[in-house]
């Protein structure tokens, strides 16, 4: 029996009540579109298959209508569990009036938790998420009133608190590739990302579902690259072609982004000078040569830009939690891509790296920062999101800066050897209390991390008893500008920095010869 079927037969396989589980990331990432569009278009037209509990490591969206919002349907879900809701509006929407039950985690977590389901094992134990809104004393992940059942719970072992992620069964695994032969071999060459494909046909093969593979072409059976191939026949159930598979919702088919070629280094006209580029510029300078790295969504993509234009690419490891290890990360609606990379692994194996303590540094946003150190990155503006994979990046990292705005909402600048406020913005950034805990202050500490939070006119650090300023811009009053725009006090050091006047120049700040002068 041929293996190669229609994407409406794939799609008409799904059963009332299953556990579906979606491959890919962010805005198209290996990401099974044509499924996606097939399944909301059944349901619209036929109102089946109904009740189903949708998973997805990353979230998938454009951030309006293409993903997981075209699934923000009244009816199809029951449950959905992500671990960022943010770039699916429609289905955020659903979630918030308390129609479809929802859970959100750690994007590493639900990567790893895939292993665990292939192999067995009752769940995943980790201390990610520990003291976090994800911990059950918190929220335990729920994102509504509907949302009851306890999927995670705190364990005890060798004396030490533990937080235990539930595994449940996949019915189904919609995975993507590049090119399947007629047997169902896989092979991903073409790929941006290779998350976690393996894992999830593993995890649903042996949960007695069935695996579905997109795939932009067929090769002959026995054609395909042995080493190439990236998921075995032995466990994908069904092919379908989409000729005109897309690379990601943006790009085509980028070589760069699959690693077939390097890409030239260019003069490219710097990004322009604005508050985004000073917090990058001045997270960068925690950098340290030779530091293997992460870069966070927001500002902080925009650091492997700065270094790119400082000339220091080749001296940084930056990786991104989708697997790109090196080279230089992709920012804007792209970001999980990147270019130039030494490697292109699994999801879950970076996450094991990140969450033994194996990066030196990372660059995080925040949204809120309480008095303790605390950061809410998920819950803000009144609209669902998620951490993703902050809380992963952020649990066992030597050194951190988060990074953002001092204020919001109408924040207006002028750059000039400095910072002068033109008019302040409404909403404060650095409050008494977060609204929900996406980093625990008290346990970093604990834990001896050494954290910074960076703006645009001040740059803090946390101490043993709180946040503590240690660095204005030049410009800046830091009574009216930075302590009178808080909602608590911070300690001041006796010794208060002023930034780096090259934060603020229009030229490169010369970053090359630091490094060379380190070396």
């Amino acid at each position: 029996m041929t293996k190669v079927v229609d994407v409406r037969e794939a799609v008409g396989l799904i059963r009332d009540g299953d556990t579906l589980l979606i491959g890919g990331s962010g805005a198209g990432h290996a990401v099974p579109q044509h499924f996606i569009d097939e399944l909301a278009a059944l349901f619209a037209a036929e109102s089946r298959p109904h009740d189903l509990t949708t998973v997805r490591v990353v979230g998938i969206g454009d951030f309006a209508d293409r993903g997981f919002s075209q699934l923000g349907l009244p009816g199809l879900m029951r449950r959905t569990i992500g671990s960022n809701i943010g770039n699916e509006p429609r289905l955020g929407a659903l979630v918030e009036a308390n129609q479809i039950e929802a859970y959100s985690f750690p994007q590493g977590v639900l990567s790893q938790l895939t292993r665990e389901i292939a192999a067995g094992r009752p769940g995943l134990v980790t201390q990610v998420g520990l003291g976090t809104y994800v911990d059950p004393r918190q929220t335990g992940g729920k994102q509504n009133a509907l949302t009851t059942e306890d999927l995670v719970e705190v364990v005890t072992l060798r004396g030490r608190e533990w937080l235990l992620y539930h595994a449940f069964p996949i019915n189904v695994a919609v995975i993507r590739g590049t090119t399947a032969d007629e047997d169902g071999n896989l092979t991903m060459e073409g790929e941006a990302v290779q998350g976690e494909m393996l894992a999830m046909a593993m995890a649903a093969h042996n949960s007695g579902g069935i695996v579905i593979a997109q795939v932009r072409r067929l090769a002959r059976r026995g054609s395909l690259p042995l080493r190439e191939v990236k998921v075995p026949a032995a466990l994908v159930d069904y092919v379908y072609v989409d000729p005109e598979q897309w690379q990601t919702y943006i790009t085509q088919d980028s070589p760069y982004y699959a690693g077939a070629l390097r890409k030239p280094v260019t003069a490219e006209p710097p990004l322009p000078l604005d508050v985004r580029k000073i917090i990058a510029r001045r997270s960068l300078l925690e950098f340290p040569r030779g530091a293997i790295c992460n870069l966070g969504f927001g500002i902080s993509q925009l650091i492997g830009r700065v270094a790119w234009e400082e000339g220091i690419t080749d001296q940084l490891v930056l990786t991104v939690e989708q697997g790109i290890f090196g080279g230089v990360p992709v920012a804007g609606n792209e970001g999980g891509a990147g270019f130039n990379y030494q490697a292109m692994i699994d999801q879950p194996s970076m996450f094991d790296f990140y969450d033994g303590g194996g990066l030196d540094v990372a660059s995080l946003s925040f949204a809120e920062v309480d008095v303790e150190g605390n950061v809410n990155v998920h819950a803000f503006e009144g609209r669902l999101r998620g951490p993703g994979g902050f809380p992963n990046i952020s649990a066992r990292t030597a050194k951190i800066c988060f990074v953002g705005t001092l204020t919001a909402q109408g924040l207006q600048i002028a750059i000039d050897d400095g910072v002068r406020i033109v008019h302040e913005g409404s909403l404060h950034k650095f409050v008494p209390s977060v609204r929900q805990v996406s980093f625990n202050g008290r346990l970093a500490r604990q834990r001896g991390q050494q954290v910074h939070y960076v703006t645009e006119r001040a740059v803090f650090a946390l101490a043993d008893d709180g946040l503590v300023l240690t660095e204005v811009a030049p410009g800046i009053d830091v009574e009216r500008d930075v302590l009178g725009q808080m909602g608590f006090r911070p300690r001041v050091a006796d010794k208060l920095l002023t930034m780096d006047r090259r934060l603020y120049s229009t030229g490169a700040m010369g970053l090359a010869a630091d490094f060379g002068a380190v070396g």
